[in-house]
């Protein structure tokens, strides 16, 4: 066989050899690295949902108070849930459970539920307010959705007078 003949196919071989070790490791470690963003995404989650929660406890001091709050959503949907006086955001997609499926859990003001499905698992983050303030959105109580967005939202969080209740009204610019 021609010398220069087998330096090339031992090159491809070699070539290929590491190509199927690197498509081996990435097979094993991208379950891993995905659910280390997940829970990333998750723990950033509660994280922006508690400073809410301290920004509401804020303004709820004395009426007229007003608050502005910035807010990135990565991945979920927030919703502001006037009708029944909640803050809720669901992740959904997840790699894995976050918590024991089907069990709420506390973690400081927030409460967590993960469900698990075949295909995915969803997680639902909720500040509860019902009995204790009423929440409104520019004024009415309106229920309001926020999807993940490159920038972030700006919002003002108000205390203001209401039937017996502390009435927390939020506006985004």
């Amino acid at each position: 066989m021609n010398r220069g003949a087998q330096v090339w196919v031992e090159t491809v071989l070699y070539t290929l050899i590491a190509l199927a070790l690197i498509g081996l490791v990435l097979a094993f470690m991208m379950p891993k690295i995905n659910q280390t963003k997940d829970k990333l995404v998750v723990e950033q989650s509660i994280s922006m949902l508690s400073e809410l929660d301290g920004k509401i406890n804020e303004v709820s001091n004395t009426y007229g108070n007003r608050r502005t709050f910035d807010f990135t959503i990565k991945r979920g949907e927030l919703y502001i849930n006037s009708t029944s006086d909640k803050i809720i955001l669901i992740i959904s997609d997840l790699a894995k459970v976050y918590s024991e499926p089907g069990t709420s859990i506390s973690n400081g003001p927030v409460k967590i539920l993960s469900e698990q499905s075949q295909k995915n698992n969803i997680m639902y983050m909720t500040l509860n307010y019902e009995n204790l303030y009423n929440i409104t959105f520019n004024g009415l109580d309106s229920n309001k959705k926020f999807s993940p967005a490159p920038i972030a939202y700006k919002a003002f969080v108000t205390s203001k007078s209401s039937n017996g209740l502390m009435q927390i009204d939020f506006e985004v610019a």
